[in-house]
C-alpha cells in the first residue's frame, strides 16, 4: 500500500489528514473472522476516533461491522440521518435527555439507572413507539453502569416490567474492561465472572437480549472467553494495536488508517548554538538546517511531543526540535535539503519508513487513541480508497 498522494488538479493543502477507507474496511474484516463468527460492533464515536464518524461507519458496514457504536446521541442521529439503517447503539446521556427522535429512528439506547430508563419508557410512551434498550452493569471498571447486586436487580425488575407493558425491548446486556490491555491481570477474570453474574440474574428475571458482550479491541484480541456474541472494536478497526507492549498492527494483520502530513512552511540555514522555539529547550550543535512545519497544539498537536516525537522530513525520521507551539513547531534537519513547500509525514502505516500514531503515542507518554482523535484542528480531511484507487473531499 503506497502512501497516498496529493489530489491531481487541486492545490496541496497545508496540512491534512489523509484516511483511506480500504485500510478501515479490511481491518473490520480482519477482526472479525478473528472472533470465529461473533457479531461486530465498529465504534465510531468521537468522529470516528478522528477518522471522520460517518465514513468511517460506512467503510466500517462494508468490511462486515453488523453495528455501529457512538457515545451520545447526537452522534447516533446524525449517522441515522446520513442514512444508516442499520443497528446503532448509544451509551452516555445525562437527566433530561430528550429520547424521542432517538426512539423513533430505531436506535440502540443504553440504561445505566431506574431513572434513565424511565426518561426512556416516557419518550416512547409519548411518540406510542417501544424502544430498543440495552442495560449496562459495571462489573469492575467504575465508570458509567448499574452497580452489581440490589442495584442491578432493581434496574433488571424495571426492564422486565417495561418489557410486559410493551414500551421497550431489551435488546442486549452488556459492560466493558479495566484492563484488557493486560490479559494476565486479575481484573479480567473478575469482571467476566462479574459479567457472567449479571447474565444469570437478568435470566431468571425473564430477559432474553439479542446479544450480550464484554470485549473492546484488546479483549476481542486476548480473551475468547468472553466474546459472548458480540465484541466492540474501536481502535483496531482504524488499524492501530490496542496491546502495543504484545503485538504490533502488523504483528495482528491491521493496517493503519490516518497518514497526517504538512508542507513546509520554510526552510533555512541557522548557526550553531542557536535556541530553537519557545525557552529555547533545544540548541544546535552545529551550523544546520531548520524546517518549519505548519501545525501545532491549536491543530490537537501535543505540546508533550515537544524534542520528542518523530517527523519523517527529508529522507528520514527526525524528532521535534524544541517546543510545540500553537501554529508550528520546528525540526533539525542538519546538513540535509529540502525546500518550502515540501511534504513532511507526521505519522502513518509506517510502511515506508515514517512514524505511526503509535510511535507518537509511545514518545509522548500516552495512548494512540489519543493521538488519532485529538489531531484535526485547521487540518483538511481527505478519504482515500487504496484497493479502488479513488479519493474523496470531507
Amino acid at each position: 500500500m503506497k502512501p497516498p498522494s496529493p489530489p491531481r488538479g487541486r492545490p496541496a493543502p497545508r496540512a491534512e489528514i489523509v484516511v483511506d477507507l480500504a485500510a478501515i474496511r479490511r481491518n473490520v474484516t480482519v477482526l472479525r473472522d478473528k472472533v470465529e463468527g461473533r457479531q461486530l460492533m465498529a465504534v465510531v464515536k468521537a468522529d470516528g476516533y478522528g477518522h471522520g464518524m460517518v465514513h468511517a461507519a460506512r467503510a466500517a458496514r462494508a468490511g462486515g461491522a453488523d453495528w455501529v457504536g457512538v457515545a451520545v446521541l447526537e452522534e447516533a442521529l446524525e449517522l441515522r440521518r446520513s442514512g444508516d439503517t442499520g443497528r446503532i447503539l448509544a451509551w452516555l446521556s445525562v437527566p433530561g435527555e430528550d429520547y424521542r427522535e432517538a426512539v423513533g429512528a430505531g436506535l440502540d439506547l443504553t440504561a445505566y439507572t431506574v431513572a434513565e430508563l424511565d426518561e426512556i419508557c416516557a419518550a416512547a410512551r409519548s411518540i406510542g413507539s417501544p424502544a430498543r434498550v440495552q442495560l449496562k452493569v459495571d462489573t469492575g471498571l467504575s465508570r458509567g453502569g448499574s452497580s452489581t447486586g440490589r442495584t442491578w436487580s432493581t434496574l433488571v425488575a424495571a426492564a422486565v416490567a417495561a418489557e410486559e407493558e410493551g414500551v421497550v425491548r431489551v435488546t442486549g446486556i452488556w459492560s466493558h474492561f479495566a484492563c484488557s490491555d493486560e490479559p494476565d491481570h486479575p481484573a479480567n477474570d473478575m469482571q467476566e465472572r462479574a459479567f457472567r453474574d449479571a447474565l444469570s440474574v437478568a435470566e431468571r428475571a425473564g430477559l432474553s437480549p439479542e446479544i450480550r458482550h464484554l470485549c473492546n479491541s484488546a479483549g476481542a484480541l486476548t480473551r475468547p472467553s468472553s466474546w459472548f456474541d458480540l465484541v466492540r472494536c474501536g481502535i483496531a478497526a482504524y488499524g492501530l494495536s490496542p496491546i502495543p507492549g504484545l503485538a504490533t498492527s502488523a504483528e495482528i494483520g491491521l493496517v493503519p488508517a490516518m497518514t497526517v502530513r504538512a508542507r513546509l512552511a520554510l526552510v533555512k540555514r541557522i548557526p550553531s548554538g542557536s535556541g530553537v522555539s519557545y525557552g529555547h529547550t533545544y540548541r544546535t550543535r552545529k551550523d544546520t538546517n531548520i524546517a518549519v512545519v505548519p501545525v501545532g497544539y491549536g491543530d490537537g498537536i501535543p505540546r508533550h511531543a515537544s524534542s520528542k516525537a518523530p517527523v519523517y522530513a527529508a529522507g528520514r525520521a527526525r524528532l521535534i526540535a524544541g517546543r510545540v507551539c500553537m501554529d508550528q513547531f520546528v525540526l533539525d534537519i542538519d546538513d540535509d535539503e529540502a525546500a518550502a513547500g515540501e511534504t513532511v509525514v507526521l505519522f502513518g502505516t509506517g510502511e515506508h519508513g515514517e512514524p505511526t500514531a503509535q510511535d507518537w503515542a509511545t514518545a509522548c507518554q500516552t495512548i494512540s487513541y489519543e493521538i488519532v482523535t485529538r489531531v484535526g484542528g485547521r487540518m483538511t480531511r481527505r478519504y482515500v480508497d487504496s484497493a479502488l484507487d479513488h479519493e474523496g473531499r470531507a
